[in-house]
């Protein structure tokens, strides 16, 4: 199969994209959007926790596809309109216990799935899409992934960019409690109004300060709930994240031309955690974006991809 050959239909969510659904070799099935020529390099992206392929705006989608890219961004396992685990989280695990583990480096055990199962999948999808390497460029969660995906399938990553990640090795900063709590903290009700006066909450507590427009991120936030309110993937993307641990020796086995780009007000993932990645990473070039938090909002969006598709041209053939 490969994106010629696909059964694609219009997204309803973007007017440019067509979308479909993959089924995996491991039986996951993964919503997958994608636009652009299929002549043109393609770019993977891969997003973070709990985030819906809609969480990569469709201006940066455009934007990518511009500068002469095919662009597929998909539905995680476990959220949007991706297949779901029917594993329940053990009610034992001590949340507590787990991130102090963490914070050391170390990877817990007990969860349905780690980032390992995770970007198993990210290989698999390139695979059934026919396609033989691509680019990939991951978002928080979605940047762990890139990393496990570049050292394990290194024939099929061209090259690497990284977004507000982390390779959580030891004893880096720890996320600072508002955002974190924010992160982690359930809405008041799970009605729909609830849960957008939640999600409204952490776009501006986790985003970049004075760059929220309150009116968009409603709207935003509404589009999410009523595509697929899941937030039981949520709680399972972040027991994968604990039970995976550090990152930082696959990291030294990436030899893919990697950037890794952080935002200097991301309080969620401090910078520290994006230079870790990027000293850990052989020739990995760091970028640190003044007055950008842990999103992607419509003012830094432009240096975000100016970012990343010149690291691309800067390849050598």
């Amino acid at each position: 199969m490969s994106t010629t050959a696909l059964s694609l239909q219009a997204s309803p969510y973007s007017a440019f994209m067509q979308q479909c659904t993959v089924t995996l070799d491991n039986g996951q099935t993964l919503h997958v959007e994608i636009g652009g020529n299929p002549q043109h390099p393609t770019i993977l992206l891969i997003m973070g926790l709990g985030g819906q392929l809609v969480h990569w705006p469709d201006a940066f989608c455009r934007q990518l596809i511009h500068a002469g890219f095919q662009v597929i961004r998909y539905d995680n396992r476990d959220i949007g309109l991706s297949s779901k685990s029917d594993n329940q989280p053990n009610k034992k695990l001590n949340p507590y216990t787990l991130m102090v583990r963490f914070s050391l480096g170390l990877k817990n055990e007990g969860a349905p799935y780690t980032l390992y199962d995770m970007a198993e999948d990210a290989s698999l999808l390139i695979n059934a899409l026919g396609l033989a390497n691509v680019h990939v460029i991951g978002a928080s969660m979605g940047g762990m992934i890139a990393q496990i995906l570049a050292a394990e399938h290194p024939e099929q990553v061209k090259s690497l960019g990284l977004l507000f990640t982390s390779n959580n090795q030891a004893l880096l900063p720890p996320p600072y409690p508002k955002q974190l709590f924010s992160l982690i903290s359930r809405p008041q009700g799970q009605t729909e109004e609830n849960v957008i006066r939640h999600s409204l909450k952490l776009y501006n507590i986790i985003g970049s300060p004075g760059h929220i427009n309150q009116i968009e991120a409603a709207k935003f936030a509404r589009l999410l709930y009523q595509r697929n309110y899941y937030p039981l993937g949520a709680v399972r993307h972040f027991l994968a994240i604990l039970c995976t641990g550090s990152l930082q020796h696959l990291d030294k086995q990436i030899q893919q031309p990697t950037i890794v780009v952080h935002g200097s007000r991301d309080r969620l993932l401090p910078p520290a955690h994006g230079k870790a990645v990027a000293k850990a990473i052989k020739n990995a070039k760091f970028e640190l974006i003044d007055g950008l938090g842990h999103d992607i909002p419509p003012y830094f969006l432009p240096k975000i991809v100016q970012s990343f598709v010149q690291h691309i041209q800067n390849l050598t053939p």
